[in-house]
């Protein structure tokens, strides 16, 4: 299991301090929470703050956009090369569009799934996605408790992806803790997005490391 630790939950106070310890303790992403306070009901952070993270990170940068107008976001972020740029099947009018703009930027494409939202919506693009990303809470704010039905949704979509894209990373985001990271392991997930659990531990190192099973 790979671990991107959301800086969604970090001290931004000390923002470059707890880049650099997610880093040193072992993450393999970074994963940052773009939230416009339209599609979702929260306003986050712009590609300044993203390019001084992405300054001080020693690993590879998993931008989230939550947010309407993607390609406008798109264009923000993807100077700073990150390794993807995913964005919601929710919001988007063109999808498969937009994912062939992400990879001509030279950025691996992703598209997100709200909970409620089914597999089957992206059927048809799973073969031109590097990953899918799985919320596993209502997206907005972190800190927020695990919807268990994420998992036989991680299971289904595992399924569709060894069928159509063996090659398609899975990726669940929130809620994710030492409690439920080995079901997710077993239902076909490569990578969680964790934040509160990491940044709230006493030891980062030891957080991250109970989830990479």
């Amino acid at each position: 299991m790979k671990v991107a630790p959301s800086i969604l939950s970090a001290d931004f106070g000390n923002l470059q301090r707890d880049v650099e310890a997610i880093c040193a303790a072992g993450c393999d992403y970074v994963h940052v929470d773009v939230m416009d306070g339209h599609f979702v009901p929260n306003l986050t952070i712009g590609p300044v703050v993203v390019s001084a993270i992405a300054a001080c990170a020693t690993k590879p940068l998993d931008i989230h956009l939550m947010v309407e107008n993607n390609t406008f976001f798109v264009d923000l972020f993807a100077p700073l090369k990150p390794e993807y740029i995913s964005f919601h099947i929710e919001e988007e009018k063109h999808p498969h569009r937009l994912i062939q703009k992400i990879r001509s930027l030279g950025i691996k494409p992703a598209i997100v799934l709200n909970p409620h939202t089914p597999p089957e919506a992206i059927e048809y693009l799973l073969a031109d996605l590097d990953m899918v990303l799985l919320m596993s809470v209502n997206p907005g704010f972190g800190g927020q408790s695990f919807i268990e039905s994420v998992v036989p949704k991680a299971k289904k979509l595992s399924a569709m992806r060894d069928e159509i894209n063996p090659k398609c990373l899975i990726e669940v985001d929130g809620g994710v803790s030492d409690k439920n990271v080995k079901l997710l392991k077993e239902v076909g997930v490569d990578i969680v997005v964790a934040g509160s659990y990491v940044f709230n531990h006493e030891n980062k190192k030891t957080a991250i490391e109970s989830l990479k099973i």
